[in-house]
Order: structure tokens, then sequence, then C-alpha cells
């Protein structure tokens, strides 16, 4: 976890924390940018402060990638205008285009950050294995034509738990200080034709989900043993790994903070392919 004083709001504005979840495939990340494409930061902005009459800019748990999904991401902000929650998630969700959508506004202690405050991070990958990709999961899950072995995937998921190098998983434009991070969870579960990977960790690096998936994928399929998967991780580079899977199955499903913000982690929903594990 990163560590930095915020910046408490100025005088006469309070600080609230916001809930939202969002269809990644209808925009370009998370991440405002100059040349104005759709992104959710600059489509939240823009509603808040038409909510607000006044300019609201938003501080994000973390950033996600063209296609990556949330069902929890988590933002602060600072406004003057004075309104209940409830008002809040209404009349943002009024100003909101499709694909994102506000659930839930609270009042938060003026020194809360989303960010630096976040002590841990949740997602979930849904990968299809089947011989042709259905069109209706196109965006939604991840797919391979290869059918997979789960326990071989599961003994090498089990190594992925712990404090850890994770260089091999680290894409190369990653901006984190620091390759090492700690996983406290790593669950496959689900059916061999739609499978669920669970991964709560302290923090993660840029793409490493999605390389992780990919390295799983490997082994499931047999082109990688769990021992070579063993290897690949003590070897700490990314040279050797396989490539980046896809970003259509992967969801931001919670971010986790000290319980003295009063800030709780939502359950994943149940409409995210609750699976029953074989």
């Amino acid at each position: 976890m990163e560590h930095m004083i915020s910046s408490p709001p100025s005088h006469g504005f309070r600080r609230r924390a916001l809930w939202l979840s969002y269809d990644g495939g209808r925009f370009f990340g998370w991440q405002k940018q100059a040349d104005g494409v759709a992104t959710v930061q600059a489509a939240l902005e823009e509603a808040l402060s038409r909510m607000a009459g006044e300019p609201v800019s938003v501080v994000a748990a973390g950033r996600t990638d063209t296609g990556v999904h949330a069902t929890a991401q988590v933002v602060h902000f600072d406004s003057r205008a004075d309104r209940p929650d409830q008002a809040w998630v209404r009349g943002v969700n009024t100003h909101l285009p499709e694909g994102v959508a506000v659930w839930q506004v609270q009042s938060v202690p003026d020194a809360f950050h989303a960010r630096f405050d976040a002590c841990g991070r949740r997602y979930r990958y849904v990968l299809q294995s089947a011989p042709v990709r259905s069109p209706l999961l196109v965006g939604r899950a991840g797919w391979t034509h290869y059918r997979l072995d789960l326990e071989a995937m599961r003994q090498a998921a089990a190594l992925l738990v712990g404090e850890q190098d994770f260089s091999c998983f680290r894409a190369a434009q990653c901006q984190a200080k620091s390759p090492v991070k700690t996983l406290y969870r790593a669950t496959l579960g689900g059916t061999p034709s739609l499978i669920t990977l669970d991964l709560h960790g302290n923090a993660f690096l840029h793409h490493m989900v999605r390389n992780i998936m990919g390295a799983l994928v490997y082994v499931g399929s047999g082109r990688l043993s769990v021992a070579g998967f063993a290897e690949l991780l003590a070897a700490r580079s990314r040279l050797q790994a396989p490539p980046t899977f896809m970003p259509d199955g992967l969801y931001l499903t919670g971010v986790d903070y000290p319980p003295e913000w009063g800030v709780a982690t939502p359950p994943v929903p149940e409409w995210l392919f609750q699976v029953a594990s074989t």
C-alpha cells in the first residue's frame, strides 16, 4: 500500500465516498484524457459537476484499463453542495451515460483518501472454455478454446498466495515502485466451461491479473506445468511468461479500507457468474 498525506477539502467543502459500477467495454479506461475521449472519470466528473452546480473532481481507488469492468470502484470527491446521500445517487445517475452507474454515496472524514487509504483490492476474472465463443459473453468473459485442467490450475494458483516478487506478471509500463505485493487469496471456482478466478491482495501491478490468468490458461491447457509455473514465479522475468490475457473477463469487485474510515467492502454481486465450484 502506498502512503501519502491526503489534502483535506477546502473550507466549506465536504468529502464523500462514492461507489460505482461500469462496463469497461464502453470506455477508454478509467483515467480522464486530454483529447476528450470517453472515459469513466470524465463521465463521472461531468455528472457530479452538473449535480453540484460547481466543478467536481474525483480520486479513484485505482485506474482500470480499456475493457476492464468494475462492480465496486470507490472514489472520493469534495463539494460544497449539501445533498442527502440518496439524492446524490439519483441525481448523478440521471446525468451519466449508459454503461456506468453510482449505487452508493456516503460522507467520510475529511482525511479519507480513496487511493492511498486502500489496504486491499479484489478482482474476479471470468473465463469461458469452449470450442466456440458464446456471442452473449463477448466483452463479459474471457475465452479460450482449450479444454482446461482445473485441478492443475488450482495447484498453480495456490503458489501465488503470500508476499512475493511478481515481476513475471508485471507490464513493461507499470509505474509501481516495487514488484513485491501480497496476495491473501487466489481461488478458482466454477465449472470446466465457465471458470472464475478471485484474487485478493494488498495491491496489484499493471496487468498483473490478466498476466496471471494467461499463465493459468497455459497450465490448464498443458502448455505449462505446475512446476514450470513455480519456476516462472521464481525467475521474476516477464520475458519468460505467457502473453497478457484479454481484458474482457476482468472485474474490480471491491476495495478494502481500515475499519476506522467506516467504508465497508461490498460482497461480489450475485449476478457476476456465481457458479458452483466443482
